[in-house]
């Protein structure tokens, strides 16, 4: 385990104190060179910035999880602003995107004002020339790839991507970057993805604290757990590991400037 890795999305603020004191210590011991930790809201953005400046391998994106209650215009523009005042300590807007989950809970919720609130953070990242880092699952993802076209963003990823051939194949052509979480080692279903995406536009996540089933059942989600996603990655697609390490690392740290 001498290679490093980088965790490309993490809610890091979401942790107890206790256990990220844990986490940040135990970093160095299993090469993990940077957590990139997204914001669910403008409190988790303002947490997410305070741990990047206790530790540096914490790299905050600021942005709003769309599977909550819609937030008021007083939230949004305390984002906005976040963004514009600390645009050089945010490696990202995010995370962002549409609430596919939660409009199955719901079937009434409307979808149209978190489509123009995705639209309003899609154009603050424009404006900053910042990566974007998008949930956008399903028939979301069409959607969002059509917002990500109108504008023009290159720098684009979808964490934990699902969705069909036919979304993952305009991604791939639009240059769009997907990141594996340790689900791919207990569940078989994922590999057709991970066969057909280009390594070079792939990146490994935990979602920490989100825990997982399989072999994770029951441990605390920890990064360096990536470890075993990039195994795994290099297993399904029949590549040395060095290289599919090299290449994933070169790539998280290419996509977030860091």
């Amino acid at each position: 385990m001498d290679n490093s890795v980088i965790d490309a999305h993490i809610h890091f603020d979401k942790y107890k104190r206790i256990t990220r004191e844990k986490i940040i210590k135990s970093l160095d011991k299993y090469h993990i060179d940077a957590l990139i930790s997204v914001s669910i809201n403008a409190s988790s953005a303002r947490d997410n910035l305070k741990l990047s400046k206790e530790n540096s391998k914490v790299k905050p994106a600021f942005g709003f999880h769309p599977e909550q209650t819609f937030p008021d215009i007083a939230e949004v523009e305390m984002l906005l602003k976040m963004m514009d005042t600390y645009h050089s300590q945010m490696v990202a807007v995010g995370e962002v995107g549409l609430p596919f989950y939660l409009r199955k809970e719901n079937q009434e919720l409307p979808r149209q004002p978190y489509i123009r609130l995705l639209e309003t953070f899609i154009r603050k990242a424009k404006q900053l020339a910042k990566p974007i880092i998008l949930h956008a699952v399903y028939e979301d993802a069409p959607i969002v790839c059509s917002l990500l076209e109108e504008y023009s963003i290159e720098k684009a990823h979808f964490h934990w991507f699902k969705g069909d051939e036919q979304t993952t194949e305009r991604m791939i052509q639009n240059g769009y970057f997907i990141s594996f979480t340790p689900d791919i080692i207990y569940k078989p279903k994922r590999d057709a993805l991970v066969k057909k995406y280009p390594l070079t536009q792939m990146m490994v996540e935990t979602d920490g604290p989100w825990p997982f089933d399989g072999p994770f059942k029951n441990i605390l989600t920890h990064s360096r757990m990536v470890h075993l996603v990039i195994k795994k990655i290099a297993e399904i697609k029949q590549i040395e590991e060095a290289v599919v390490y090299q290449q994933i690392y070169e790539n998280t740290k290419a996509f977030y400037s860091i």
